[in-house]
């Protein structure tokens, strides 16, 4: 039964103005958006409006903002000339929207499922000033927690503040109140500019609001990223939340009937500054500006007879603050803190003698390595190394042949394992992963250009440079992205895949969809360098001589058409089987075709009785760019692959997806490939044998489909991306756009 307050009457709104204003201000979250766009819309919701506004960001958001709202009318889009910050992009968004309601979401963060329904249906029950909803805040690595909503327990659908003063413990952001907007204009409250910009309107709009509901659900999913959050930063901006306070101080001071939350209103002033200082929001130098400026501020606005909460740390901590005491307050937090590091320690060395004497050689090589750091740095030294040291290949290799060419200074060494020493071509120097040689390598090198991550025992010394290629366009969940994936994930660590990542200085992304997974999966402080790919080069620049020499090498006839199959990875299979019968499929279309196996480099696939006249397995040939160029047709799943070779202009790619419910589910995807494929696709081995029966990826619409792929998903691969890498990394040019 709907309980209404007798102070203020139910009145729904007009029936042709939305009921909910979403309003989404965005800047530089290009790998996010797309996450939090997708939540907030349903279809089926003709009364739920979202108001997009673009704050002159420098990346793709405008244009994803763009893509999403020619597909969906109620997404209104405004593009900002100049970036005004995130508070007035909220006032200009709260003067675009129309709905009863205003939501202000943060475009880093995403609804949980059935949250918009959920919050329309407390809207149509209660018609409060104010609804506040639940979230959870979602770590970088994947765990969640939750907020103490048990302090509404036995709440009544509508309350006010002065009823229930508990309310103003809730988070101060505003994305966990949707607000009446008439109300909210009727105060006359906007965001201030700055840091910390909603503390001086969520406080006010709860103590003056005759209704405040609750809605007893999770809906708003509250990121905890790794870097790009101000919570993370150091500087004099967080000196914002002083005025902030303030503001909310005056407001108080001119509106009455406000007095009874003074005592609440000042502990949380307090204790928000303490966070501030004891997170190292401030830095050194300014700590006693902001102290002092605090202890003014608990000086003006003390309530008579307060007493401080907690225990007799945090009275302390007041008493120091109301005497100006910054010193006697750092001695107290650095008390503090040495107490829990004899414990830790304590604990540490405990364990440290149940383990023994159990390192050896291991011990003796890391200690050889770090004896290497008292000699300078070599700064015409580099390090290469391509798929866990397997070989010379990838990015890498397009990358270390430019550099020889435009960078002949820098002397490049490969590291390879012992198992495959073999696969280093003639005339490459190498050294031997765990060796004396290569500790020293390690040690000194200057730059590491790698395709997946260093082992976790490199340290990182001041002075040297890591770019990172990665080895594929992630068409599945890469890095934290798997979070949510444990099938794929395969019990990842993500704090050291974590800490691995964080010694990029360079990341090379092959395109958009590139951009946006890996600034979503590898959340660190590195230079993004949209380029292309350096191993594309050779497809762009190929010849019909090389195409003839590779086919040679390989044992394919001139004469026949070569199909290159390519398969993915899949983590819910032990082992490599392929996913058709390649005995009847190569039966079935005849001489004329002859199948090249390549098997992804996680299996050694066992020997199968194939007939070698129609299939030749190349799966340990070591360039997949050379099977790309030699072939005249690719067929794949989800690999990767495919985004290469679209660059080949005349070549069809086919993908066969009888497993891809099962593949998104457990891998988890990026890119629904069953909806805008490259080429031909196929859902079963007779469609897949019926469409090369009859040539039809060779048809003029398979074509355009492959083209307008290569348009949208290769727009940097112009063959001069390992130019672009060599004159960054080694030679610190400019990057030109």
């Amino acid at each position: 039964m709907l309980r209404t307050n007798p102070r203020t009457p139910v009145v729904s709104p007009p029936p042709t103005r939305p009921l909910l204003s979403i309003i989404v201000p965005v800047h530089k979250v290009q790998g996010f958006l797309p996450q939090c766009l997708e939540s907030l819309l349903d279809p089926s919701l003709t009364d739920v409006e979202i108001v997009a506004v673009d704050d002159a960001s420098p990346d793709n958001c405008g244009a994803v903002l763009d893509e999403f709202a020619e597909r969906d009318p109620s997404i209104h889009v405004l593009h900002l000339a100049s970036n005004v910050g995130l508070g007035e992009a909220r006032n200009i968004g709260l003067g675009m929207a129309t709905g009863e309601y205003v939501w202000f979401f943060d475009s880093d963060d995403y609804a949980t499922d059935g949250a918009i329904r959920a919050i329309r249906g407390r809207l149509k029950d209660t018609w409060p000033d104010v609804l506040v909803v639940d979230h959870v805040r979602e770590h970088w690595d994947g765990r969640r927690t939750g907020t103490a909503q048990h302090r509404f327990e036995g709440a009544p659908d509508v309350f006010t503040c002065a009823e229930r003063p508990s309310v103003l413990g809730t988070m101060m952001t505003t994305w966990s109140k949707v607000i009446r907007r008439e109300y909210l204009l009727d105060l006359g409250l906007y965001f201030s500019r700055g840091y910390y910009e909603d503390i001086n309107l969520t406080f006010p709009v709860l103590m003056m609001a005759e209704r405040i509901s609750l809605l007893h659900r999770v809906c708003y999913v509250y990121r905890q990223r790794r870097s790009g959050a101000i919570t993370k930063s150091s500087s004099r901006r967080h000196f914002a939340a002083v005025p902030q306070y303030e503001r909310v101080f005056s407001f108080m001071a001119e509106h009455g009937g406000t007095d009874p939350f003074r005592s609440v209103m000042f502990d949380r002033l307090i204790g928000h500054a303490l966070v501030i200082l004891e997170q190292d929001r401030i830095l050194p130098r300014d700590r006693a500006d902001f102290f002092g400026q605090l202890s003014s501020l608990y000086r003006r606005h003390r309530p008579v007879d307060h007493q401080p909460p907690g225990g007799r740390l945090m009275k302390i901590k007041y008493r120091l603050i109301a005497n100006n005491d910054r010193r006697r307050y750092e001695l107290v937090l650095r008390l503090a803190a040495a107490r829990r590091w004899a414990r830790r320690r304590f604990a540490s060395a405990k364990r440290l003698a149940r383990r023994g004497l159990r390192y050896g050689r291991r011990r003796a090589l890391r200690l050889y390595y770090r004896t290497q750091f008292l000699r300078p740095i070599d700064e015409h030294l580099a390090v290469y190394g391509a798929y866990w040291f397997r070989g010379v290949a990838c990015n890498p290799k397009a990358i270390y042949d430019k550099a020889r060419e435009i960078a002949p200074d820098i002397h490049g060494v490969w590291v390879i394992t012992r198992d495959n020493v073999k696969a280093v071509p003639d005339g490459i120097d190498y050294v031997i992963q765990g060796t004396l040689a290569y500790q020293r390598l390690m040690a000194r090198a200057k730059f590491f250009v790698n395709n997946v991550n260093f082992p976790n025992n490199l340290i990182k010394r001041p002075g040297q440079v890591h770019l990172m290629t990665q080895h594929g366009t992630p068409l599945k969940k890469m890095g934290l992205d798997q979070l949510d994936f444990p099938v794929g994930a395969q019990e990842m660590d993500f704090h050291k895949l974590i800490t691995r990542s964080d010694r990029w200085d360079y990341l090379i992304s092959s395109n958009p969809l590139s951009t946006q997974a890996w600034e979503r999966g590898y959340p660190c402080h590195y230079e993004m360098l949209e380029i292309g790919y350096p191993r594309n080069d050779r497809l762009v620049h190929t010849t019909p001589a090389e195409r003839h020499t590779l086919r040679e090498q390989l044992g394919i006839p001139q004469d026949k058409t070569a199909i290159l199959y390519a398969p993915t990875h899949r983590e819910y299979r032990d082992s490599y089987r392929p996913m058709f019968d390649i005995g009847r499929f190569t039966r079935e279309l005849g001489d004329h075709y002859v199948l090249l196996v390549r098997a992804h480099y996680f299996y050694t696939p066992e020997k199968q009785d194939w007939d070698p006249q129609h299939v030749i397995d190349v799966s340990d040939h070591p360039s997949i760019e050379d099977l790309s160029i030699a072939s005249d047709a690719l067929l794949t799943d989800y690999s990767s692959v495919m985004f290469d070779y679209a660059l080949l202009d005349d070549r069809p790619i086919v993908i066969l997806a009888n497993d891809w419910d099962t593949y998104r589910l457990t891998r988890g995807v990026n890119l629904d490939i069953t909806a805008h494929p490259p080429g031909i696709l196929t859902r079963t081995e007779d469609e897949l044998l019926d469409a090369f029966r009859h040539r039809t990826p060779w048809a003029d619409t398979t074509a355009k489909a492959r083209d307008a792929f290569r348009t949208r998903h290769c727009p940097w691969d112009d063959g001069h991306a390992a130019e672009r890498a060599v004159r960054r990394v080694f030679l610190n040019q400019p990057r030109k756009p």
